[in-house]
């Protein structure tokens, strides 16, 4: 049940999306960025969590890139906070217009006409909410799984939002029923697959060379229906514009299910650190990517503090 707390933050939060959603999308998407750097400075909010972390995976990079690149990633966040909120009010020509391109969508249109479902899996990377709009509005029916938030008006706003972008919502706690009906019915499931979360199914890899606790279920499923898995990611051009990056994940079985789970974390994880790598200033390092790590973990392999 909501609280008077949930009600007023609702309150607020749709007072100022109201505000954003009257501005042309190019500006509302601008002032995110300014909003979302103001989380750098002056408010500093995780700005240590960022900066260490990124000094971690990019060892040797002096002190001013990595502020560099902290002060894009705010900005990054501010502008996909602004453009998710707001683009499901508008038509889905606007939606397909922040697309510049894709990689090759061969593999996706050979799904679709095979009327076959898949596993899409991306992480905090770029704008992954448009990405997965903008795979729904290509044709792909799409369900995303995702975790309710603490505020229940909340919650069922973002919901509402997803829905109106054409994907279907499904919550985790609700994820193991839906998903074999989902499959069945020629449907493909969307995960954001890069936080190890507490209680869920993950196994340990590398990314940037410290083992990250990482989901195991978009290679479970992958596996256990044997179904395509295609990394994503909707990666901001020097336009503005947004690009979708594709790449289809070898899905193969040697007999031992467990190492076959274990490969497939371990590929996808390799396909995002590699565009992470690319662009540095989209991805989420506000969250705390190595928290979790196995007690045998070296000391040099750590969570930077």
């Amino acid at each position: 049940m909501a609280s008077v707390r949930h009600r007023l933050e609702y309150v607020a939060l749709r007072a100022v999306l109201a505000l954003f959603a009257a501005l042309p999308l190019s500006v509302a998407s601008r002032l995110g960025e300014f909003l979302g750097l103001a989380g750098y400075w002056p408010l500093g909010i995780r700005r240590r969590v960022v900066t260490r972390q990124i000094a971690a995976a990019f060892p040797g990079l002096p002190a001013r890139e990595v502020a560099r690149v902290a002060r894009g990633a705010y900005r990054n966040l501010g502008r996909t906070t602004v453009e998710s909120a707001v683009i499901s009010g508008r038509s889905r020509a606007d939606l397909l217009a922040m697309f510049e391109g894709t990689d090759d969508w061969t593999p996706v249109s050979e799904l679709l006409a095979a009327g076959k479902g898949s596993v899409l899996v991306t992480g905090h990377f770029g704008n992954w909410e448009l990405a997965a709009a903008y795979v729904a509005a290509r044709g792909v029916p799409l369900d995303v799984i995702a975790r309710r938030q603490a505020n229940p008006l909340f919650d069922a706003y973002i919901t509402r939002t997803r829905q109106r972008l054409g994907l279907t919502v499904v919550h985790d706690r609700d994820a193991a029923r839906h998903i074999p009906r989902a499959f069945r019915e020629g449907r493909s499931m969307g995960f954001v697959a890069d936080q190890g979360v507490k209680g869920l199914a993950s196994t340990f890899v590398p990314f940037f060379g410290r083992p990250a606790k990482t989901p195991r279920g978009p290679a479970v499923y992958a596996l256990k229906y044997k179904l395509p898995l295609i990394a994503m990611a909707g990666v901001r051009q020097p336009s503005g514009k947004y690009r979708l990056l594709i790449d289809p994940i070898d899905v193969t079985e040697s007999g031992n299910r467990e190492e076959d789970v274990d490969a497939l974390v371990a590929a996808f994880t390799a396909v995002l650190e590699r565009h992470v790598r690319r662009y540095p200033d989209q991805y989420f390092w506000h969250h705390r990517r190595w928290r979790r790590q196995p007690p045998s973990t070296p000391e040099e392999l750590r969570e930077p503090l």
